[in-house]
């Protein structure tokens, strides 16, 4: 049966996007609110607004968009980009406490941002990303996890701010790190119940990110697939494409038989094709490749 809730993050107010990106660069709110509109009609719990870099006039337009957000929603938002003097002035907006998306495990990042975690009571995103880069298998993510972690203690900041990213690569070129996630994850909670009894983080990762470089009809089932995967290894959250319906409905616990097969695919159930509809086929085939069960290719599909 389909198991708990999974707390979603909407990524679609985006700069990538381009409607959201001109008004965005145009400060013309009207493409800003329309797409927050059209975001909180899918009920998403938090909204990322994703200023990418933002090297210039970041901490203008972070405010701004802030309050265009709560102008339209009472829904909290996530302050996504790289650039720390934006999140600051995010920060210093919102009207309900913010979540930080993103904090590197790298010195010269957290030294800065922790405190901006512990000033305004933020919570933050912990990317598994170090000084050399992406950690390379589960057991660099423990490491960087207990680095980020401690470092946040430091200061009097409880491990449940924190927000662990794995990092979602994609499986069409990094396969192996997405089971190095699965098994990551099987592992989080006595990381952290070692730094802090009985503390507990919450969890997040960019979804998409697993079916990027892939024709745009494949990029949704690999999606879902993967979410029901790292849910069922404690996965608390996902930065999710809200305006998915499968998406959003596997988010809040529907669509049992969704994930029941691909909890049967993890188990190593043996399923006849010839037996299933033809969406279940596709739901057990790309839980096959995902898990590399199967040889990956564009074509999985129809194999």
């Amino acid at each position: 049966m389909a198991e708990k809730y999974m707390v979603t993050l909407a990524e679609n107010l985006n700069v990538i996007n381009k409607g959201v990106g001109a008004g965005f660069k145009d400060k013309d709110p009207k493409p800003v609110r329309a797409m927050v509109e059209k975001i909180v009609a899918s009920e998403p719990d938090w909204i990322d607004i994703n200023l990418g870099p933002a090297r210039k006039n970041g901490a203008e337009l972070m405010p701004w968009v802030v309050n265009i957000v709560q102008e339209v929603t009472n829904i909290p938002v996530v302050l996504d980009t790289s650039n720390i003097d934006a999140i600051e002035a995010g920060l210093k907006a919102v009207k309900k406490p913010a979540l930080i998306n993103s904090i590197m495990v790298r010195p010269e990042r957290y030294d800065k941002m922790l405190p901006l975690v512990k000033a305004y009571g933020a919570d933050y995103v912990a990317l598994m990303w170090g000084p050399t880069g992406m950690a390379r298998d589960a057991n660099e993510r423990a490491e960087l996890t207990t680095e980020l972690l401690m470092a946040a203690q430091a200061l009097g900041i409880p491990v449940e701010r924190a927000w662990i990213d794995p990092i979602i690569t994609p499986v069409n070129i990094q396969q192996d790190q997405l089971m190095e996630n699965l098994s990551f994850f099987e592992m989080l909670p006595d990381i952290v119940g070692a730094i802090q009894e009985g503390g507990i983080t919450k969890s997040t990762n960019g979804l998409s990110n697993i079916s990027n470089g892939n024709a745009d009809s494949l990029r949704p089932i690999l999606n879902q697939v993967y979410l029901c995967m790292l849910r069922r290894k404690g996965m608390y959250s996902c930065i999710v494409d809200a305006f998915d319906p499968i998406i959003m409905d596997l988010c809040k616990g529907k669509l049992p038989w969704f994930v029941d097969l691909v909890y049967g695919v993890m188990d190593g159930k043996e399923y006849d094709l010839s037996t299933l509809k033809k969406e279940e086929r596709d739901v057990v085939k790309t839980a096959r490749v995902i898990l590399g069960h199967s040889l990956f290719s564009e074509s999985w599909l129809d194999i």
